[in-house]
C-alpha cells in the first residue's frame, strides 16, 4: 500500500478592514506572524512566508519561538530578494538575548546578514511613515513581553479659530500663536501572547480601528490554565469588549485542539450579538472568505450604481 502524501500547509489568514489588511498565520504553541502591509509591519515570526517579506519592520513581542524563530531567516530573504535591511523592533529588554540568537546565525552561516534593531523602553515609539508611529508598552506574560500601537497624528485647527478668514490665520501664525491641536488616531494594537492586565485598555488599544489580539483557551473549565499559562480566556475577551471600541477585534493564537466552530459559538454565548459582529478569527478561513466576497460584491454594486 502506498504511503500517504504530508498534508497541505494550509493558507494564511486574511481578512480586509478598510483601509487594512491584516494577513498572517497564527496557532497555538506553533506560530504566529501577521502583517499589515499598508504599514511595512510584520507582527512576531514564528515563520516566514512571502507574504511578510515586503515589511520594514519587524515588531517581536517576546521570545518564545513560535514568535521568533523565522527572525534570521526574514532579514536573510529581504536582502536575497533585494528589498533592503530589515528593521527590528523589540523590547528593551530582550535587546541582548535578539542580537545574540542573531550572531548565533553569522557564526553558522560564516557570513554576515546587516539588520538594524530598535530597542523600546515602555511607553517609546518610532516612526515607521510620515506622522505614523509604532508605539511599544508593556504586557503580562511569563516572560518578558511587548504589545504595539500604531498611531497617526493629525494637526486640527482649535476650534477656536474655525470661523477665521485665512488671512487672519495666517497673521496669528506669523505672531507666533498655535492654531492648531495635534490629534492621535489610533489604527491597530497588537498584544502579542498576554494575561488581562491594564495594557488591555490603554487608550491607543481600546480606541484602536483593529485590535489583534490571542485567545487561546475557550472551554469553561480552562480559565484556570489560561492563567498559569497567562494568555487570554474567551471570557476575559467578552469583559474587554464591553470597554473596547475597535471596529475589528481580530483574535489569533487559537490552539490547533479547539475547534473554531465551538470557539466561535463560546464567543457568542458570551459577548451577546451587540459585539459578536465585530469579532474574527483570523485562521476561519471559510468566514474571513465568506465576508471578503461580500465585500467585493458590495464594492461592485456600489461602482455600478
Amino acid at each position: 500500500m502506498l504511503p500517504k502524501p504530508p498534508p497541505r500547509e494550509g493558507s494564511l489568514g486574511f481578512l480586509y478592514v478598510p483601509p487594512f489588511r491584516v494577513q498572517g498565520v497564527s496557532v497555538a504553541g506553533e506560530t504566529t506572524s501577521i502583517g499589515i502591509p499598508e504599514l511595512d509591519v510584520v507582527f512576531d515570526l514564528g515563520e516566514c512566508p512571502r507574504a511578510m517579506l515586503p515589511a520594514r519592520f519587524a515588531a517581536i513581542s517576546h521570545g518564545h519561538m513560535d514568535h521568533v524563530g523565522a527572525l534570521a531567516y526574514f532579514c536573510s530573504q529581504r536582502r536575497f530578494q533585494g528589498m533592503g535591511d530589515a528593521t527590528i523592533v523589540c523590547d528593551a529588554r530582550v535587546e541582548k538575548d535578539i542580537r545574540g540568537m542573531m550572531g548565533g546565525f553569522v557564526d553558522l552561516e560564516r557570513q554576515q546578514t546587516p539588520y538594524n534593531l530598535i530597542a523600546l523602553q515602555h511607553d517609546q515609539q518610532i516612526e515607521i511613515k510620515n506622522n505614523t508611529f509604532l508605539r511599544g508598552f508593556h504586557t503580562e506574560h511569563t516572560c518578558p513581553s511587548m504589545g504595539y500601537s500604531i498611531v497617526e497624528r493629525r494637526s486640527k485647527l482649535k476650534v477656536e479659530y474655525l470661523e477665521l478668514p485665512q488671512e487672519k490665520l495666517r497673521e496669528l501664525k506669523d505672531r507666533g500663536i498655535e492654531i492648531t491641536r495635534t490629534l492621535e488616531i489610533p489604527l491597530v494594537a497588537y498584544l502579542g501572547d498576554t494575561a488581562p492586565g491594564p495594557h488591555l485598555v490603554r487608550e491607543d488599544v481600546r480606541r484602536a480601528q483593529i485590535v489583534i489580539c490571542e485567545c487561546t483557551f475557550f472551554e469553561p473549565d480552562h480559565r484556570e490554565r489560561a492563567k498559569i499559562g497567562m494568555h487570554m480566556h474567551a471570557a476575559d475577551v467578552a469583559e474587554w469588549l464591553r470597554v473596547l471600541e475597535s471596529q475589528a477585534l481580530v483574535l489569533v493564537h487559537v490552539s490547533r485542539r479547539t475547534n473554531l466552530q465551538y470557539a466561535r459559538k463560546q464567543l457568542a454565548e458570551l459577548v451577546g450579538d451587540q459585539h459578536a459582529g465585530r469579532v474574527h478569527f483570523l485562521m476561519d478561513h471559510r468566514a474571513n472568505r465568506d465576508r471578503y466576497d461580500a465585500q467585493v460584491r458590495q464594492a461592485e454594486g456600489a461602482a455600478r450604481a
